[in-house]
Formats: structure tokens, sequence, C-alpha cells
């Protein structure tokens, strides 16, 4: 009965996707008709009519039907003209993409119509409380937990950014369109808003035409920010802090925040030699001016709100402070004013405003003046919907600036209009060139001051001693908009390398120092009974404060570990003691110990080196200049050896020591966390071994426990081990790494924190964030866990507030049953062997097929896109680490990408087929059955290659064989296909499950609701390469294919 009352209730559920589904299509249609006109709209229903069909009869069964319907959809598509084939392509890559946001809505939908919300705090507190944990140490766990989220710039997402904002305003309509009080007027125009952007997609270039630049990639990453993370966090905060208080007596503490963002945008030079010192350097740069700005905003909101003059005595006698500081100010300022116009009688006297602006009527946090704003355009379009009903509206937020243009001198004219500097100027009365240079010299130092940047706004204002009483707290906030205001002046100045010389006390350098005031403003609202207004917006700019710092997302250094070793070596050649990378580990230890211990530097300022060697000495440098504050970890990919952590110590304490030298003062804030990066299968087997080695060493383990507060962190990487071995042995290395690392801190009494480096795809560790945390090895998870967010899936999870919202509570409460309720080890050694077993056999298989067969290399660039994925540009650095045509050079997301263009997904799943039917004939049946009931690591990683088998597609595979393949290899396409046969066998043999994605019923209806699209698709991308490849120089064609791209990795909702 209950499994029939579920499908009910998905059938209801599912109604509603449905329904945005057929408007979106419709709409579409409707826009298409006329854009393209009806006869190309015939032949482009045709084909999505006979894809339909196949579909349909696939499903019931009748695969002689299915396959003769598919043959007659190939044989329509290779009859195509090129620009009919080009329409198709984007008339269904635009629909697939449609449906993506209907099925983001969906999921929205479903969690706002659910009373409890399984995963989420409220959920997971009752059940912890339940369960026998006492409300105390829930309480202090919550509070102590520290969960890092990195945004990394792993070019697999597809989209362009402008059609990424163009579909968040499409979710935001659809998201009005479920209002139940909507009159038949508000419907039609909400009908045509939706018309007027699925215009505006149909009628933009969906390809990218230059590569971005690592900078544009971190405008992303902040954009991300500013247009869902800065209205997610507080909501998110408040749901934990009233969850807390429910289950424990106790909000959460206003400055703690269970979690906080990372970033490797502008950071990550591993293989990249477009991210370079200085992009590091504006990029963090430029996250601290974003973080400033947002911050203005939230303040000029919080100064219209808190109009009440009842204050604590504190905060008076600091209003009061302020307001005679602003006094003797301005008196200078008119004693200065007066000799100024003295001197000036014989010139026109400046003209002042004769009407205020338009809005001036309008609390400062309802102005939208895109045109006249204040703030430095990133040229990155807002996100905000206007609602149709003027009493809903909400006039959207500024968006971020452009750096191509940081001054903010406007001068006032005659109608109060801001205008350059030059209109002005036109505009007044012709002098001598000397007395009109001098007057715009002593205009510009006026402008420039603070007094008459703030003329303007003083205009609107009354001076606060003209009131009957004062407004304490706008006092406090407009001096903190004050010096935030400074704060952002100087960062423009230091992104321009232009002179910068404001004073410490007129700027905010770390997060505490803008905490104090308003966190004295929040106290004295509680003092006077307001807690109610202390516990709305101003409690949830503090709680940004908290979680966003000064830099919103800090920015880890990423760089590879023989790039270390190169400079070393260039150093010791130059001091004459050798060659650093012929050493063996101990004296290379010994001598990095022994520099580390010492007190002077070791590069001599005299030394010249290769450019890219100056460019790692370069990148030390900066850091040192920019400090913890700004700077996260520093992450040694390929680290192997203890060697590696202690070369990049070495190389940082180097560098600070020049700096501090330079500076006169200290380095700002303290060093980086020095991470190793374990990646391959066999530095994985040896993680434990190198973190037992650095902390045996004292100056080390010392370091970690003085500068790091006993934490060492340690990174896995899930891309290149699984590329290197497959995903299941991949899977099992990296639980018995942890497993070791873990170990290894314990016995030195050392905490770890792990950083997962998670992909999107399943080949390259990604998958649900829950399942996938549950996992994790007993004890790996104690309160603390990084991990990246890559591409595509950074707008998938946190590109709107709601799904944003969702993904943090997720990641809290996974973290927290991991740490309260640790996931449960294998029940017995049977079982630790049997994976061995199954991970050994996995890996001569796959091994045998990718590394070993001379003809596989040759198959794999025949069979995929993989060539021409390079046209995409989607991401600023290269896809291969090096020049070299092998698959071991080849970085992971383009050889996940390619398999999963043709459906066929390979490294996700081969050579686990091979393991489990080797295990199972041995009469292990019963045991692995069990293994998947029992034991949470095992289950979630079957489960993983399940959802992957269900999104494979045996005969879209074999299509691309029959076209693209030469005779020689369609027999590897074959024993591939058949190895998929065999894994999607034994794996539901295992899971117990009879067909696939069978307790995931909700997955596989999406599924199935894109294929009358998405296999049109994979067709048309197979004439096209077929084409393209016999007439390469041919663009109009390429771009064709691209958009095949684009549709396939929306309707997969994965790239790489």
């Amino acid at each position: 009965m209950t499994d029939t009352m579920d499908d009910i209730a998905e059938e209801i559920s599912f109604q509603g996707f449905d329904d945005d589904c057929r408007l979106l299509g419709s709409l579409l249609n409707e826009v298409l008709q006329r854009e393209v006109g009806s006869q190309v709209m015939e032949k482009v229903e045709k084909n999505r009519i006979l894809a339909q069909s196949a579909c349909t009869m696939r499903m019931a069964g009748i695969e002689n039907m299915a396959e003769l319907l598919e043959k007659q959809l190939a044989s329509e598509i290779s009859k195509m003209t090129l620009e009919e084939a080009l329409t198709l392509a984007r008339a269904f890559s635009h629909y697939l993409n449609l449906m993506g946001i209907a099925e983001t809505h969906h999921r929205v939908r479903k969690q706002r119509n659910m009373t409890l919300l399984s995963r989420s705090c409220e959920d997971v507190f009752n059940q912890l409380l339940q369960s026998g944990v006492p409300p105390d140490e829930l309480y202090n766990t919550v509070c102590k937990q520290g969960v890092e989220i990195v945004l990394t710039a792993h070019p697999t997402q597809i989209n362009r950014r402008t059609l990424q904002y163009k579909h968040i305003r499409i979710a935001h309509l659809l998201d009005y369109n479920d209002r139940p009080d909507l009159s038949p007027e508000d419907r039609e125009m909400l009908i045509e808003d939706l018309v007027r952007e699925i215009t505006s997609i149909w009628q933009t270039d969906e390809l990218r035409r230059h590569r971005p630049t690592p900078v544009d990639e971190a405008r992303a990453g902040l954009n991300i920010v500013e247009q869902s993370l800065w209205k997610a966090v507080p909501h998110y905060l408040r749901r934990v802090s009233n969850a807390l208080k429910k289950h424990t007596g106790k909000p959460l503490p206003l400055t703690c925040t269970p979690i906080k963002f990372g970033s490797w945008m502008g950071g990550d030079r591993d293989g990249n030699p477009n991210v370079t010192a200085k992009v590091t350097r504006d990029v963090s740069l430029l996250s601290r001016w974003m973080a400033i700005d947002l911050y203005i905003r939230e303040v000029d909101s919080l100064r219209f709100e808190l109009s009440m003059d009842r204050c604590s005595d504190r905060l008076s006698r600091l209003a009061h402070d302020i307001l005679e500081q602003e006094t003797s100010c301005e008196d200078w300022h008119e004693s200065w004013n007066q000799s100024l116009s003295r001197s000036q009688l014989k010139q026109p006297a400046s003209a002042l405003p004769t009407k205020l602006p338009a809005s001036a009527d309008q609390p400062s946090c309802t102005e939208c003046n895109d045109d006249g704003s204040q703030y430095p355009r990133l040229e990155l379009p807002g996100t905000d919907y206007m609602p149709l009903n003027s009493q809903d509206a909400q006039a959207p937020q500024r968006s971020c600036s452009s750096l191509r243009d940081l001054s903010l001198n406007t001068q006032i004219v005659s109608n109060g209009t801001p205008s350059s500097p030059r209109a002005s100027q036109s505009m007044m009365p012709p002098k001598s060139p000397f007395a009109s240079g001098q007057l715009l010299a002593q205009r510009k130092l006026f402008a420039e001051s603070q007094i008459g940047r703030s003329s303007f706004q003083k205009l609107l204002e009354p001076r606060p001693p003209q009131r009957p009483g004062i407004a304490p707290y706008r006092i406090v906030l407009g001096n903190i908009k004050e010096k935030l205001t400074k704060t952002r002046r100087r960062l423009e100045l230091l992104l321009e390398d232009l002179p910068c010389d404001y004073d410490l006390c007129d700027y905010y350098e770390t997060s505490d120092q803008l905490l104090e005031p308003l966190i004295l403003c929040y106290e004295s609202l509680q003092s006077c009974g307001s807690v109610v207004l202390a516990d709305g917006r101003l409690a949830d700019l503090i709680r940004r404060v908290a979680t966003f710092g000064m830099i919103l997302m800090k920015l880890d250094l990423r760089q590879e570990s023989g790039r270390h070793a190169e400079t070393l070596d260039a150093i010791t050649r130059y001091l004459d003691m050798g060659i650093y990378s012929e050493w063996n580990e101990e004296k290379k230890l010994e001598f990095l110990t022994r520099e580390l211990k010492g007190k002077r530097p070791l590069v001599p300022p005299s030394i010249e080196v290769a450019p890219d060697l100056k460019e790692v000495l370069d990148t030390f440098r900066v850091a040192a200049e920019l400090g913890s504050d700004s700077l996260g970890a520093y992450v040694i990919s390929m680290a192997s050896n203890a060697s590696d952590v202690l070369a990049v110590e070495l190389l940082q304490k180097d560098a600070r020591l020049a700096v501090s030298g330079e500076l006169g003062r200290p380095c700002p804030g303290g060093t980086l966390r020095v991470v190793p990066l374990f990646e391959t299968v066999k530095d994985l087997r040896g993680a434990g071994s190198v973190i037992r080695k650095l902390l045996s060493i004292d100056w080390y383990r010392e370091h970690i426990i003085k500068n790091h507060n006993g934490h060492q962190e340690v990174m896995v990487g899930y891309s290149d081990s699984g590329k290197d071995a497959g995903r299941f042995t991949a899977a099992w290395e990296l639980y018995k790494a942890q497993e070791d690392v873990v170990a290894a801190c314990n016995e030195y009494g050392i905490k770890v924190t792990l950083f997962h480096g998670r992909g999107g795809s399943v080949g390259r560790g990604g998958g649900p964030t829950y399942l996938a945390i549950q996992s994790q090895p007993p004890g790996s998870v104690m309160g603390t866990l990084r991990s990246t967010e890559q591409g595509e899936m950074v707008q998938a999870k946190f590109g709107l507030p709601q799904t944003a919202v969702r993904q943090l509570d997720i990641y809290t409460t996974a973290v927290l049953l991991a740490t309260l309720r640790p996931p449960l080890p294998p029940r017995e050694e049977k079982w630790r062997n049997l994976m061995e077993e199954i991970s050994k056999i996995s890996c001569q298989n796959y091994r045998s097929t990718v590394y070993e067969n001379p003809e596989f290399l040759a198959y794999f660039h025949e069979a995929t896109p993989q060539a021409e994925l390079g046209f995409l540009n989607i991401g600023s650095r290269p896809a291969r680490r090096k020049s070299s045509t092998g698959i071991g050079h080849l970085r992971a997301i383009p050889w996940i990408f390619a398999w999963t263009q043709t459906r066929f997904v390979l490294p996700s799943w081969l050579g686990v087929g091979a393991g489990l039917k080797g295990v199972c004939e041995k009469g292990h049946t019963e045991d692995l059955k069990a293994m998947y009931k029992e034991w949470p690591f095992f289950q979630c990683t079957l489960d993983l290659i399940e959802m992957v088998l269900g999104k494979a597609d045996f005969n879209i595979a074999k299509h691309y064989d029959e076209v693209l393949v030469s005779g020689s290899r369609r027999e590897l396409g074959s024993e591939l296909r058949t190895e998929l046969v065999t894994t999607e066998k034994y794996v539901l043999v295992v899971s117990g499950h009879e067909k696939l994605s069978e307790n995931n019923r909700s997955l596989r209806r999406l599924i199935e609701s894109r294929l009358p699209y998405l296999n049109p698709m994979n067709l048309l991308q197979v004439e096209i390469l077929k084409r393209l490849r016999c007439d390469d120089d041919n663009h109009k064609l390429r771009d064709a294919l691209l958009i095949t791209i684009n549709g396939i990795a929306a309707g997969m909702r994965n790239t790489g």
C-alpha cells in the first residue's frame, strides 16, 4: 500500500514538472515559428515525433520497431542541409536547457511543499536527539563544525554566463507562475515575459568565441556569491539557529558559521601558465573589492531600517564621538573653502542641483540606478526578477562593476545629474588655459576629499544637530559606510597600481574591525528590548561578515610538486650546493629541515632564473604580501614525498623573510597551510607514510601545532586516480588512504582535515553530497571537511538561493552525522579481502583496455568528439598537462567529457563488471549482497555506478562506432559494449534491483523525459562529426558540432 501511495505522490509531484515543460516547450515552438518559419519547424517536429516514438517502443520492450524508427531518424538527419542541421541542433539544445530549468524548479517546489524536509537540520537534529545524543553535545558539535566549500574554475560549465543569467530569469518567472493569487492579466504579462526571455535566448550566440581568462573565471565565481550565496547564507544560518534553539534551547552564536567558502579561481596554476602571480594578486583584490561593495549596500539598507533613537550608553557615546569628529572636520573645511572662494571671486559660482535626482525620496536600499551607479561595474547582468504587481516589487540590487572603469569621480551639473569631467568642462564659460587648469585641479582636490564626496549626500539628509534628537544607529552606520567607501577606493587604487597612502584607521583591514561596531549596535538593540530588530537585517549582516570576511572566498594556491623541485634546483645550483632533484629523499629532508630552522633567507636577491621559475618565486612573494587573511591553503598536486611539503614550506618562509625585511614589519596574516594532494593510485597508497614521515620531524610537528592549531590538512584527488585505475579501484584506494592518513595523525596527536577534490561526474568522484560524506571511513570526518565544487555543479547547486540553502543544509547535516554517528566500517575482514580482489580484477581489466591495448587510443579519438572539445573555449587552462597525445597526460575532464557525449560513459564503469563477475563466480554473491546492505561505502559506490549505467545507452554508443570508427577497430567497440552489458547484469545482481535506478524512480523518470530530444542530438552529432572530419576547416560545421555538444551536456546534466 505504501508503494502505491508513494507512486501517487510522485505522479502529483511530477505533474507540475510536466506542466512547466509543456509551457516552455510550446513557447519555444511559438518563438521558432516566428524566427525560422513553419517549413523548417515541420522538419524539426517530424524528427521529434520519430525520436519520441522510438523511445516509447524501446520502453515498451518492442526493440525491433524502436531500432527501425531510430534508423529512419538517422536517415532523415543525414539528408539535412547544414542550415537545417544547425536549426535542429539549436532548437533541441535550447529545449534541453529549458527542461533543465524546469527540473531544478521542480526540485525547489518539491522541497518547499514538504512539511519536514529529509536531511534538513530540523530532521537530523531530531534524529540525533532521539538516538541518545545529549543536547549539549549536539549544540557544541554544530558550533565547532568547520566545513569549507571550495569553488573551482575547472572547465566543465559549458553554458555562456549570458545564457546562465537568462536561464535564472526564466527560473524566477516559473517560480512566480506558481503563485495561486495571480490575476489573468498578471499571468498574461508573465507569459509575455517568458516569450521575451526565450526570444532573447534564441537570438543570442550559444558559443564562446574567446577562451576566458583566469580573471574572467574568478568574476564568474564572485557572481555566484552575489546572485545566490549572499542571499542564501543568512537564510541557511537562521534555519540552523532556529533548529538548534528548538532542540537544545540555545541559538547559534551570532559570529559562528559552520560553513565557509574558498576558491581556486585565479590561484590554481597547476598546468595553467595563464595563472600568474599578478593574476592571483588581482583576483584577491577584486574579491576584497566585491566584499566591501556588498557590505556598503547592506549598510545602506540598514541605515534606513535602524531609524530609532533609543540605544545603550556605549552606542550613544560612540555616536557623539563620531559627530564631534565630523563637526571639527567640517569647521576646518569651511575655513579652507572660504579661502578657496576668495581666490575664485572672478569665477562663476559653481552650480548646485536645482532638483533632486530620481528616487532621492526613496530609501537607499531601493536604489537601482544602473547607468549612474556609484559602483564600478563588472558587467555581470543582474539576476533579480521584478514581480509583476507593483506592491510586490523590490528593486533589483546593483550588480557588480567593471574593472575597466574604476574611476568614481563625477561632477554635478546644473540639472542635478552626474556627468564626466569633460562634459562639465564643456558647459562652463571659456577661460584661459592656466585658470581653467588651476580650477580643474582645485575641483579635483575637492571632489576627491571626503568632504567633497559627501557634500551631495548632505543635500539629501539634514545635519544631525538640526534634528530634535540624533539617530545614533544611523550615525554609527554612516561612519561604517564612510570607512567601507574608503576601503573600496583604496582597493581600486591598488588594482590600478596607483599610489595609495591611506591611514590605517581610515579603512577596514580585517573582519574583526568591521564586526566590532556592528555587534555594538546589536547589543544596544538587545539591551533596549528591540530583540526582534536586532535579529533581523543586522544579524544577517553580522553573519555575512563572519562567513565571508573581507574577501568573500579565500583563495587557495595550487602548483605541481615538480615545479618546486625545479626552483630549488636553480637555487642550489646558483649557491654551488649541487642539484637538489638528484639528491635522495633523506638528503633533501636534511637540507630542507636545516634551512627551515635557520633565520636567514636562502634565495639571494641577485639570483637570476628562467621565466617559469621566476613565476614560482613571484607567486610565493605575492603569497607573503597577501598572507593568510586573503589566501587559504597552498596545495601541492602530484605530491608523493615528505620533501614535497617541506620544499613549499621553505620557499614560503624565504619569501616572507624577504617581504617583511622590505616592509620593516611582519607580513600580513600568518603562513599558508601547505596541503599535499595525493592523486595517483601509487601516491594514495603512500599517503599515510608521507604524513608519518612529516610528523616525525620535530620542526614540522611544532610548526603545525604553533601556526595551524595542531591541524594537518591532506587532500585526496578523485579525478586522476579514476583515470589511472578505473572508478572502482580509485574509490577503494581513496577509502584506504583516508584511513591511513587519519591513523598517522592520531599516532602523533594531530587533528586532520581531509580535503576532497571531487569533480562533477561520477567518473571524477562526483555524486550526491550526502551519500559521499556518509560513505567516508569512520573517523575521517570529525567535524571538519573541505570539498571542491566544480564547473557546471557550482551553478547547479548554488546558482539559485533556494538550491544553495538546501545544499548548505545537506553539507551541515551530513558532516554532523558522520561526526556523531560515524558510518559503519566493514563488518568483517573478509569484506576487505573481497574488496581487494574486486579492485585488483577491475584495475587489471581497466588498464589492459585503456593503457595496454595499442588500438584503444585511436579508437578513443575516432569514437568520441575529444579532439573537437578544445574549440569550446570553456576554460583558461590547456586540456593536457604536457604536449603528448597519450591518455596519461590528458586531463581527467576531457577524458570524461568525451565519453559522456557519446553516452557510453566508459570511465565510470569500465572494469567494475569484470571485478564483480570474478568474485561472484567464486561463490561470494551472498557476501556482496550483505556488503551492499550493511556497508555504506560499498552501497554508495555501487549506487553511483548504477546511476551512471542508467544514463549510458548501448544503441547510441553503437551508432557512433558504426559511423565514425574504422572497420579494424569496431571489434574493440563491440567488446566494450559487451562489457557494459556484463556490468549492468552484475550491478543488478549485487544490489538486488530488477532494473537500473529502481531505487531512484525520480531520476529514471527525469532521464526518460529528456530522451526524445537527447537521442536526436546524438544522431545529429554523429552526422556532423562525419562531415567535419572530411571538411575540418568548415567553421559552420564546427559551430553545429559545438551546439550539439552543448545540447548533449544539458541533456546528460553532466560534462566532465
